[in-house]
């Protein structure tokens, strides 16, 4: 991903993402990460039954990386572990809900201006009348 896409101002919402999901090599379901004592969402990612079976044996949140095709446990590479506390499943049972608690203070793979790890993915916001996006206070 580009830095400008990742750090920078200009709204480039991906709207065809879903239709990449669907082209992925795996049957997988969408899964809300949730800070489990805040309650902020923290990022989305997919799951398959490979990566669910994984998060409910250890307790750390793990997906499937649509991109790469692979099991992606979330941390292994950073330390940014998050510690899945329990896992919801919605009423049509086609997403999850993990409630998590970060087991360091990084959760995206981002980094802020002083070169710490994001503690979300969610830490721009779109203006109001959708023409650019802003930094949330203090994600900058």
């Amino acid at each position: 991903m580009g830095k400008e896409l990742e750090e920078g101002t200009a709204a480039a919402l991906d709207f065809t993402k879903l239709k990449k999901v669907a082209t992925c090599s795996e049957d997988v379901v969408p899964v809300v990460v949730q800070h489990a004592e805040t309650k902020e969402v923290l990022v989305i990612a997919y799951a398959n039954k490979q990566a669910l079976d994984h998060t409910l044996k250890e307790k750390i949140a793990t997906f499937w990386s649509t991109s790469r095709n692979e099991l992606w446990v979330k941390g292994l590479t950073s330390g940014d572990y998050l510690k899945v506390i329990e896992v919801r499943v919605n009423c049509e049972q086609n997403s999850l809900l993990y409630l998590v608690v970060p087991m360091k203070t990084g959760v995206c793979h981002t980094k802020d201006s002083s070169g710490a790890t994001r503690p979300t993915c969610y830490y721009r916001r779109l203006l109001p009348d959708g023409s650019a996006l802003e930094f949330v206070e203090g994600m900058k």
